[in-house]
């Protein structure tokens, strides 16, 4: 997948490098091409210097052919423009934005673009949104038996309810992250788009249940 990057701070530079560890294209985007000896010399990727919401910028950045945008730049505005453009402008699937002001990631969920707040953000969690498959734990009992993990679920589970992703599975909703907050499941519930779930499963059924998370509802008549 080739990934577009706006900033090239310390977190910028880390995602850069981890990103293109695991073998995806990269570009990085800042408007000081000092910045871009954070990345080192054995980084491969692209170095653009402009605007990260300018669309010539982003162009010259591969966005066009983008599974992925971060913006995480030192401006809040700067990240939320930048991250509506790739997603509106140029159809990028997974964009997230990082913000430092926890009370606008509210605003920002409600327009579509996934945010990470300064005060709980690192590498890990963007690569968490923008390469968003299996299940990341995190908490497992002393015996190591039943963990609580967060699990990426196909689109298709959008709109259903979270008893029919139970029941699919065989692992039970804990709680959801919704638009920043924290949510306990009702029967009633279902999943909306941009949810979390966090489910406790048995560490043996991590496999089994990523698969019917992945998967999907079955079909009507099937």
């Amino acid at each position: 997948m080739h990934i577009v990057i706006m900033g090239c701070g310390r977190v910028g530079s880390a995602l850069a490098r981890a990103l293109e560890k695991q073998g995806h294209s990269v570009a990085v985007v800042d408007q000081d091409p000092t910045s871009f000896r954070r990345l080192g010399a054995g980084f491969n990727g692209r170095r653009v210097t402009g605007v990260g919401f300018d669309q010539d910028t982003l162009k010259e950045a591969g966005i066009e052919e983008a599974g992925a945008f971060a913006a995480v730049s030192s401006g809040d505005n700067s990240n939320i423009i930048a991250a509506r453009v790739a997603r509106e402008n140029f159809g990028v699937e997974n964009v997230a934005a990082r913000i430092y002001d926890p009370r606008r990631a509210e605003v920002y969920q409600r327009l579509g673009i996934p945010t990470v707040a300064t005060v709980r953000w690192t590498a890990d969690q963007m690569l968490r949104r923008l390469l968003p498959s299996g299940a990341e734990p995190l908490w497992q009992d002393p015996s190591g038996a039943v963990q609580l993990a967060e699990v990426a679920y196909a689109p298709d589970w959008v709109g259903r309810r979270l008893s029919e992703l139970e029941e699919a599975s065989g692992a039970r909703v804990a709680f959801l992250t919704r638009l920043g907050e924290g949510v306990l499941p009702t029967s009633q519930m279902v999943v909306q788009e941009g949810d979390l779930v966090h489910v406790m499963l048995r560490r043996a059924d991590l496999t089994a249940v990523e698969a019917a998370f992945a998967q999907g509802p079955e079909k009507e008549g099937h």
